[in-house]
């Protein structure tokens, strides 16, 4: 502490400039933005660490005996102060960066990575974790209690603390290496990405929908070439190119620049990935694990790589005669619909897919583009959460945003009191990186003196902005992406826990995915879509047949969906699952999901150097647990479908045992708490069309714990 007093001392009223160096003094302790500027970030992350590490000392030098109180809650609740400026700083980098950003990004990244070693390897620390633990059957916990202290042994054993000598500094260099190469791994996709604008004419724009044209349209007037088409490789305008675009020549050119981000010049992440992997598999291999997955998966609900594998093999062998059946049925209608024999090559396959849906199910996603104003499905996302938990969101004005583009929701339950506040950031920017997802800038906590501190929670997407004439409106797909963000966020602001690192979201990841991919159902639920989904011209509700002809084009390729999937977590499995370096990573990709490839190979095409999730992400031998999350959000999603799609009883057991326990107990006994039984791949089978709902048998989808 006394680094800090004479820090405060020499700098005179520079602390009190700093907006992270005391808690945040706004309603809510809400994130002052306006008063944020880049500058404040390393100032605050250093004084942060030095206050974590006088915390750290304080436990270690406590002269008690190690208790569950003076050393593992006492652990729990160090580092206040970093984290204030963390979870601002990490989530504004993902969302609204710039450069300098950037760079403070990997300046940070090194020292905090030499932090959380020092923590780990912190013999004395390591001792009172080690005597609580080894006293745990004495200490009459409670659950939650019990679960914090089983995670902070893991955490430990499973990062170096049992490393002895030259090996704690071996730990401590790889960790340090591998947090900076992940940083610039991350950074290379997103301005590489920035690097893109492919301008058409006119002439070019043959199948293209009038929404996609107008927002290139606008897009190019914004940068002063008014008739110009300006199109960039942001998902929602590649998606939306590449499943209208009737010019061939565009949709490969579109696919070539899109699957070959990252691969070559400034940007390449070629060598990262192999020296990524490498490292993890490292790190595992000193701490006794013979790869990183074996490392990785010890906190998840699988466990083992082998058990990974069951379920991946499991979904692709029931998945593939269906597969196999729809490219048949997609090469034919081809060839058919050109007049002449007609291969599908990867960039034809949305083209061909969506028009084949739109002769067979009389369906075309854009026909129900116009009943999803994005206000409209605002509301309805929030009603949802209003009907299933009562639950409410109220815009407001006076709390402070990091963008024009970001408002802020107060949320209330249902007897008025204050859940937490989130933040919406909806539309696209070079600031921002692409795809969705929820994060908090603050968790849920309960204080010393019982007070509940609510979280702050942030859902970000990219979807397209509304034009001139026409508001932002979303296809099916991008609701989807609002409804699955949103469950995530029911997740953060709903949880009731005592302890930070075990509420909201901090569960096991093959069970984070549950919630989010729970909410994905309703959005085929005709009772869901009245309450909101109107046509904004006309005002009618989607009609029933529509309805319908959305789900049957949802089966329609669900089989190539799901090798998709498959395909992303074998990739994923087979990087860290290496027993030694990769060397050459074009041919170990091919032969990773070969089992799963649908297409041939496209020469100077990849995945692995634009896999964020796993290469910069929380998801490294962890991709796989969309499946493993898909077959539990089917099978949970059954309840309702047996007991009513908004059975307040059934609503209620998934709030408290789903939403509101975090991860304070093993998530196989909460699910089953929810629902009264293991989960199988049953009911994913049957809302894909692969099995009829009269089939009996049952395939265990994973080991009973």
């Amino acid at each position: 502490m006394a680094a800090t007093l004479t820090l405060a001392s020499c700098s005179g009223n520079k602390e009190a400039e700093n907006p992270f160096f005391e808690p945040f003094d706004t309603p809510y302790s809400t994130i002052p933005f306006s008063k944020i500027e880049n500058k404040h970030y390393m100032p605050a992350i250093d004084r942060g660490i030095e206050k974590a590490k006088a915390e750290i000392d304080a436990i270690v030098n406590n002269q008690e005996a190690p208790t569950f109180r003076n050393t593992i809650e006492a652990l729990d609740n160090s580092g206040a102060d970093l984290d204030r400026v963390l979870n601002v700083f990490f989530n504004l980098l993902e969302a609204d960066s710039d450069d300098e950003m950037m760079e403070i990004s990997l300046e940070a990244s090194k020292k905090l990575s030499d932090y959380s070693a020092d923590i780990i390897l912190n013999e004395g620390l390591w001792n009172r974790v080690k005597a609580v633990y080894e006293g745990r059957d004495s200490l009459n916990l409670t659950p939650e209690q019990q679960m914090l202290l089983q995670n902070t042994y893991d955490d430990f054993a499973n990062s170096g603390a049992n490393l002895q000598g030259e090996d704690r500094e071996t730990y401590r260099k790889l960790s340090s290496e591998l947090s900076e190469l992940t940083t610039v791994f991350g950074q290379n996709v997103l301005k590489e990405m920035a690097t893109y604008e492919i301008w058409l004419t006119k002439d070019d724009l043959e199948g293209l929908p009038e929404s996609v044209t107008a927002a290139a349209a606008e897009a190019a007037k914004e940068k002063g070439r008014e008739g110009e088409y300006l199109f960039t490789l942001a998902q929602p305008t590649y998606i939306a190119f590449m499943k209208y675009s009737s010019r061939p020549d565009l949709r490969e050119k579109m696919y070539r620049l899109y699957q070959g981000r990252n691969t070559k010049g400034e940007y390449s992440n070629l060598e990262n990935i192999k020296k990524i992997a490498e490292l993890r598999l490292q790190i595992a291999n000193l701490l006794g694990y013979e790869t990183f997955a074996d490392q990785k998966l010890q906190k998840t609900m699988a466990r083992t790589p082998e058990a990974v594998y069951q379920l991946l093999d499991q979904l692709r062998d029931a998945y593939a005669p269906a597969l196999k059946a729809e490219m048949d049925e997609l090469t034919a209608f081809a060839s058919k619909y050109e007049g002449k024999p007609v291969t599908i090559n990867p960039w034809d396959y949305s083209y061909y897919s969506n028009k084949l849906k739109a002769e067979k199910y009389s369906f075309d996603e854009e026909e129900l583009r116009p009943y999803f104003p994005l206000d409209k499905v605002i509301d309805g996302v929030f009603g949802f959460a209003n009907t299933m938990y009562g639950i409410n969101f109220t815009p407001t004005d006076s709390i402070d945003v990091y963008h024009p583009d970001v408002k802020a929701y107060k949320v209330t339950d249902a007897d008025g009191s204050y859940l937490g506040m989130l933040y919406t950031d909806f539309f696209p920017r070079e600031s921002k990186r692409p795809g969705a997802w929820m994060t908090e800038f603050k968790g849920q906590w309960t204080e010393e003196d019982g007070t509940n501190s609510r979280p702050l929670i942030s859902i970000v997407m990219n979807f397209n902005k509304p034009t001139a004439d026409k508001p932002a409106l979303l296809t099916p797909y991008e609701v989807e992406t609002f409804l699955h963000e949103f469950g995530h966020a029911l997740h953060g602001l709903l949880t009731q826990c005592k302890y930070k690192s075990l509420s909201g979201t901090s569960v096991y990841r093959d069970f984070v995915e549950l919630p989010s991919q729970f909410n994905e159902n309703y959005l085929t639920e005709k009772e869901f879509l009245d309450s909101f989904a109107k046509h904004y011209q006309t005002g009618d509700s989607i009609p029933q047949t529509l309805i319908d002809r959305l789900v049957a084009s949802q089966r329609y390729g669900a089989a190539y969906q799901c090798m998709r999937q498959l395909m992303f977590g074998y990739l994923d499995m087979g990087w860290h699952s290496i027993k030694e370096p990769v060397t050459e990573p074009v041919d170990f990709e091919r032969k990773a999901y070969e089992s799963v490839a649908i297409f041939p190979y496209v020469d100077g095409t990849m995945v692995s150097p634009q896999f964020s999730h796993i290469f910069s992400g929380g998801y490294a031998a962890g991709y796989y647990s969309y499946k493993w999350a898909e077959v539990l959000d089917a099978d949970a999603f059954a309840k309702f479908q047996e007991e009513g799609i908004f059975n307040q009883d059934a609503a209620k057991a998934f709030r408290e045992n789903i939403l509101e326990k975090g991860g304070t107990e093993d998530p196989a006994k909460i699910y089953r708490d929810f629902r009264g039984q293991d989960p199988t791949i049953d009911a994913l089978l049957i809302r894909d069309g692969i099995k009829h709902p009269a089939d009996k048998k049952t395939i265990v989808a994973e080991k009973k714990n």
